[in-house]
C-alpha cells in the first residue's frame, strides 16, 4: 500500500521508467541499432529538427527528452492540445535567451503536433530557420496530410513503429525487478503467462502496459495479494480492444487493407482484416458501405450477384444489428474475395465522366427527347425514334443515342471473367448489327 507521502510524491510508473540513457530505449531498432542515422545523430550530440511519428506509446517523447539530454540542450515541452500561439512565443523568448546569455541550444518539443492549424505552425518556420529552437514534432496521424509543406521540409521525418511483445515482456520485466524507479520494492510476483497476456493486450503500446500493470499491482494489494495471475489481470484489462482510431492512419490502412485483399481475390485475409476493423470499434454500417463501394469497383457485371449479397448483408446488419449483422458482412467480404473479378464498370464510369465535363452541357438530341406536349411535338421531339421493341431482337441497329456534338464512344470494354463473357459476345453481336446498317444507309 502507497503511504501519505508516497502519495505526495507520486509518479506513474510509465514516467519513472523513462530511459535516461540509450540503452534503456526498447523498440525501434530500425532507428537505433549501432550505424543508423538516428542513434548516431543522438550518441553524437548533433541534433536537427525532427518529427516522429507513430501509434501511442512507441516512445516519441522518450526520444525528444533522450536527444535533448544527450546534446546538452534546454528542453521545452509543448502539448498543440493545450497550447496557443501566446505560449509559442513564450518558448521562442525563452530559447533566444538560452542562446544569447548561455550560448545553449533549446529543444522545442511539441506533441500532437497535428492539432495546431496551419498559422501555429507557420509560426515555428522562422525560429526554426534561424537556428533559434530546434523543433520535435510527435503526431499520430500522417504528416503528409496533417502538417504544412513549408513546416514538413524543415524536419526530417523518422517513423517509429508499434513495440514489439518481445520487448513489451523485457520492459515488464524490468518494471517489476528495479527497485528505485520501478514496482521492486513491492515484490509482485507475475507468472509467465500473465505477462504473455498483458504484452499481446498492450498492442503494440509500450505505456498502455507498464500503467495496465500499475493498475494491476494496487488491484493485487487492495486484495492483499502477492501475485497478479490471468484471473486479475483479466479484471484490468478486460473491454480493451486493438488499436484502431476511427478517422486516422491506421483506419484509411486497414481498410485499405480489406479492399486490396478483396481486389487480390483473398477470401481468408479479407476475413481477417475485416475482424481487425469489428474488433478496434469500426462501425459496421460503414464496412457495409465499402462493400458495396466494392462489388461495384472490383467485380461489377462479371458478377451482379455480389452487389446484392452486400446490400442484403448492409440490411441484416440494420436489422439484427450484433452479432448476426457481423456475419452477414463476414459472408459478403468473402464472396467479393471469390468472386470473378472485373472493373470494367468503374473504368467506364470514369472515362464517361471525363467526356460529361470535357463536352458540358451540349443538346439532347431531338429524337431522344420526350414529347408529352402538342408544342414540343411541333418541335420535332422525338420525331424519328425508333421503338426498339418494334425491330427484331428488340434492338434498333445503327441508332444514334450520343449528343451530335460528340463522336459516339465505347466506355464499356467487359473482360473475359465471369458473366461479363456473355455480355461480351452480346455487345459484339449488336455493334455488327448497328455496322451492318450503317452500311446499308450508304449504299
Amino acid at each position: 500500500m502507497r503511504t501519505q507521502t508516497d502519495k505526495q510524491d507520486y509518479r506513474p510508473l510509465a514516467d519513472r521508467l523513462r530511459p535516461i540513457v540509450l540503452e534503456e530505449v526498447v523498440g525501434q531498432p530500425h532507428l537505433l541499432a549501432p550505424g543508423k542515422t538516428l542513434r548516431e545523430a543522438l550518441e553524437g550530440g548533433h541534433i536537427h529538427s525532427m518529427l516522429f511519428w507513430g501509434p501511442p506509446g512507441t516512445g516519441k517523447t522518450t526520444l525528444a527528452r533522450l536527444i535533448a539530454s544527450y546534446a546538452q540542450a534546454d528542453f521545452i515541452s509543448l502539448s498543440a492540445v493545450l497550447a496557443g500561439v501566446k505560449d509559442i512565443r513564450q518558448a521562442i523568448e525563452h530559447a533566444e535567451l538560452q542562446r544569447q546569455q548561455f550560448d545553449r541550444a533549446t529543444i522545442l518539443f511539441v506533441d500532437e503536433v497535428h492539432r495546431f492549424n496551419k498559422a501555429q505552425q507557420d509560426a515555428f518556420l522562422p525560429h526554426v530557420e534561424n537556428g533559434t529552437i530546434t523543433f520535435i514534432g510527435a503526431t499520430t496521424e500522417n504528416p503528409s496530410f496533417e502538417l504544412n509543406n513549408a513546416l514538413l521540409s524543415r524536419v526530417r521525418v523518422y517513423v517509429l513503429k508499434r513495440i514489439e511483445a518481445e520487448s513489451i515482456l523485457e520492459l515488464i520485466e524490468r518494471a517489476l525487478t528495479d527497485e528505485p524507479r520501478g514496482l521492486g520494492k513491492r515484490q509482485i510476483e507475475m507468472p509467465n503467462d500473465a505477462r504473455q497476456l498483458l504484452a499481446e493486450a498492450a498492442d503494440g503500446d509500450a505505456r498502455y502496459a507498464l500503467n495496465m500493470l500499475e493498475i494491476a499491482t494496487d488491484l493485487a494489494d487492495s486484495h492483499s495479494k502477492s501475485v497478479i495471475d490471468i484471473n486479475l489481470l483479466n479484471e484490468v484489462i478486460s473491454g480493451g480492444v486493438r488499436r484502431f482510431d476511427k478517422g486516422g492512419d491506421s483506419f484509411y490502412d486497414q481498410i485499405s487493407a480489406l479492399h486490396k485483399s478483396v481486389r487480390g481475390s483473398s477470401p481468408d485475409a479479407a476475413l481477417y482484416w475485416l475482424c481487425r476493423m469489428l474488433d478496434g470499434g469500426c462501425d459496421p454500417i460503414y464496412i457495409a458501405r465499402r462493400l458495396v463501394r466494392m462489388a461495384s469497383e472490383d467485380i461489377g457485371n462479371a458478377d451482379p450477384r455480389a452487389l446484392t449479397l452486400c446490400l442484403q448483408a448492409w440490411d441484416v446488419q440494420e436489422r439484427l444489428g450484433s452479432p448476426e449483422g457481423e456475419l452477414a458482412l463476414a459472408q459478403a467480404a468473402i464472396y467479393l474475395a471469390s468472386a470473378a473479378k472485373s472493373n470494367a464498370v468503374y473504368t467506364a464510369y470514369k472515362s464517361a465522366i471525363k467526356d460529361v465535363r470535357h463536352y458540358g452541357s451540349i443538346e439532347v438530341p431531338l429524337h431522344l427527347r420526350n414529347a408529352p406536349t402538342k408544342l414540343m411535338k411541333s418541335m420535332d421531339y422525338g420525331k424519328d425514334y425508333r421503338y426498339a421493341h418494334d425491330d427484331t431482337d428488340a434492338y434498333a441497329a445503327g441508332e444514334r443515342y450520343f449528343p451530335e456534338a460528340m463522336p459516339e464512344q465505347q466506355y464499356y470494354f467487359p473482360v473475359d471473367r465471369g458473366l461479363e463473357i456473355k455480355i461480351a459476345e452480346k455487345l459484339k453481336y449488336l455493334r455488327e448489327l448497328d455496322k451492318k446498317a450503317r452500311n446499308a444507309r450508304k449504299s
